[in-house]
């Protein structure tokens, strides 16, 4: 099974892969990142990192036994005990479940080692995948926005039920 990992520096030639092997499978339903990150990656992962160890974001990668990438799943602009998730599955490993089991993951070290409480997301109305695996780890629909000049929809998951007894958030 794969493991969740925190990003760190010597992920750096597995996630570059993963990104350049998924790019137009990607872009299909979520924005590309366009040439400049692939240009810039170093950089890039370096200031990703910087924001990591400010507490900004929380980064991480669903790594196989191989050490290949086989996903990102992310907490963004982390404030007032909430963040906004983001995840993305290799082409070659979708349909198994894999987005649903990290993100649930993802929830008690949300609670308990980044002292959330809430969590954010949006997806694309047209990307039917994003939006099961949010349904299906209990993300409650909240409204509707635009996505890349497209429409897309927003969603609120409450962490309370993951915080390990006796542990205080923030």
């Amino acid at each position: 099974m794969p493991e969740l990992q925190l990003l760190r520096p010597d992920h750096a030639p597995a996630l570059l892969a993963f990104e350049r092997e998924n790019r137009a499978y990607f872009a299909a339903s979520i924005p590309d990142r366009g040439d400049e990150f692939f240009a810039r990656f170093d950089e890039l992962l370096r200031e990703r990192l910087a924001e990591q160890e400010a507490g900004i974001c929380h980064f991480h990668v669903l790594v196989d036994a191989a050490g290949e990438v086989l996903g990102r799943i992310n907490l963004m602009d982390v404030t007032d005990g909430g963040a906004d998730l983001g995840y993305r599955i290799a082409e070659r490993a979708t349909g198994r479940g894999l987005a649903t089991s990290a993100v649930r993951e993802l929830f008690e070290l949300a609670a308990n080692s980044y002292g959330l409480t809430t969590l954010r997301a949006a997806a694309r109305v047209d990307n039917a995948a994003s939006r099961a695996v949010l349904a299906r780890t209990g993300f409650t629909l909240t409204g509707e926005t635009t996505l890349s000049g497209l429409p897309g929809l927003t969603y609120l998951r409450r962490l309370e039920e993951f915080t390990a007894p006796g542990h205080r958030p923030g």
